[in-house]
């Protein structure tokens, strides 16, 4: 159903959700939550229909299958498995529909440009589904580094599976959440990347050269200790992000001091640390509320195809250095 007169919308926004497990089903959720915002969750669809049935039936709507679907909505949340992300979110375009297709954008980066240039024809919205950037500190810390000289970046994403039998790709699982997270608060690609990884490639570390800045990033599925962190070195302050409390510690003015103790003398290295202020909220539902925004007003999403084919292209090449034999020193290549 296409999107017409968006700006004089005064009937509820229709949405739904292709693909209900783990992820989509927190889709519908939130979208169901959004009703107060003239948001109606139209239905769900997944290739189990139990499944669908169950999500349907816990949210107050109706399982249903594609086609009938996008006859009833002005919106879709694409949360079906990466190699099916091409065909589902071509026919939800091309039925006039805008899509928020969970990361990454598809298997391939011609892939990515392909939706890219689809969505750029029908003139529908493609969001891509980096969560993180709608994380309330991470939103703080883009506001902040504004102000200052950046040198470094640390990123921390490493815990053990939710699902012990799983083993899926720790980069494209991962690590793709910080390589976007970089890119946009620099707001480039890096100009060359280095990569190695052990345990059959479930840990991983990446850096990433951009003119006056490296970043690296880690990422695993063997570390007993579920860690999310970003931090960032200025010239004048450090900046660390705690993903899961969304928090932010700014540290600055660090100096040298020796003191006497039962003449003893020690050293230390004390700091001012200030803590600014952090609207905490789900980042899922800022997520949510961002793409119905531009899908109502048919604008530019938070987070544009671009955005997800420039993240899909630096992780693989990660994940191809990560996969090679070759001694870590022989990896670096020239980012595409």
């Amino acid at each position: 159903m296409s999107r017409n007169d968006t700006a004089a919308r005064t009937d509820p926004m229709r949405v739904g959700v292709v693909g209900v497990g783990a992820m989509g089903e927190n889709h519908a959720r939130v979208y169901s939550e959004l009703q107060d915002q003239e948001v109606d969750l139209a239905g769900v669809v997944d290739r189990d229909a139990a499944v669908a049935r169950r999500v349907a039936a816990e949210y107050g709507t109706t399982a249903t299958d594609l086609e009938t679907l996008l006859e009833r909505c002005d919106a879709v949340s694409v949360a079906v498995p990466t190699p099916a992300h091409v065909e589902t979110v071509t026919r939800c375009l091309e039925a006039g529909v805008d899509v928020l297709v969970e990361k990454p954008i598809a298997p391939t980066v011609e892939e990515g440009r392909q939706l890219a240039r689809r969505a750029s024809e029908t003139g529908q919205v493609l969001q891509i589904g980096h969560i993180e950037r709608f994380n309330p500190a991470v939103q703080t810390v883009a506001d902040l580094i504004e102000d200052v000289e950046v040198i470094g970046i640390e990123a921390e994403r490493l815990g053990p599976p939710v699902d012990r039998t799983a083993r899926g790709n720790v980069v494209f699982d991962l690590m793709v959440h910080d390589v976007d997270i970089v890119a946009s608060l620099l707001g480039s690609e890096p100009d060359s990347v280095t990569a190695m990884g052990t345990d059959d490639g479930q840990y991983a570390t990446a850096t990433l050269a951009y003119d006056d800045v490296v970043a690296s990033l880690t990422a695993s599925r063997v570390t007993q200790k579920k860690v999310r962190k970003l931090t960032v070195t200025a010239a004048e302050c450090l900046l660390e992000v705690d993903y899961l409390q969304q928090s932010v510690l700014i540290h600055r003015d660090s100096y040298p001091a020796y003191l006497v103790d039962d003449g003893t003398r020690r050293y230390r290295h004390e700091s001012v640390v200030e803590r600014p202020r952090v609207d905490n909220g789900e980042p899922l539902r800022y997520e949510l509320e961002s793409f119905l925004e531009a899908s109502r007003t048919g604008s530019e999403p938070e987070v544009t195809a671009e955005d997800g084919i420039r993240a899909l292209e630096t992780v693989q090449t990660i994940d191809s250095l990560v996969a090679e034999d070759e001694p870590a020193a022989e990896r670096e290549v020239e980012a595409q």
